[in-house]
């Protein structure tokens, strides 16, 4: 099952950050089609957040095709994203990269700017 975490402090809505960690869970295979997410009284017990955030979160996944909801039962994963397992070989591969960046003294938003360089030299012209 999912746990979200929120940042109060990132300036991303809270509801988009559990859509955002919805679908990077789906698309490294953390959930997968059938999977019951956490009930909205879980997700508020675990974060603090208002429950109609977490209602809206679902909502959004909803519209987008890759949640159900069934009346008495809960939030259903319908269908996965991606392809990028979490034990995929590049993932220790970028595992590793972060560490010696970080032990290089880069902070996050230097890890981040570098990545999203190369990703953007990479993909480019690629729509989401």
């Amino acid at each position: 099952m999912v746990e979200y975490r929120i940042d109060r402090h990132s300036g991303v809505a809270t509801y988009v950050q559990i859509v955002q960690q919805t679908k990077q869970a789906l698309r490294l295979g953390l959930l997968r089609p059938g999977d019951k997410l956490p009930t909205a009284r879980e997700v508020v017990e675990a974060t603090a957040i208002n429950p109609n955030t977490v209602l809206k979160a679902y909502r959004e996944l909803e519209r987008e095709g890759l949640v159900e909801a069934r009346r008495g039962l809960g939030t259903f994963v319908r269908r996965a994203l991606g392809a990028a397992p979490a034990d995929s070989p590049l993932r220790a591969e970028l595992d590793a990269w972060a560490a010696r960046a970080v032990a290089s003294g880069l902070d996050r938003d230097d890890v981040a700017a570098l990545f999203t360089a190369v990703l953007d030299k990479h993909f480019q012209g690629e729509r989401p």
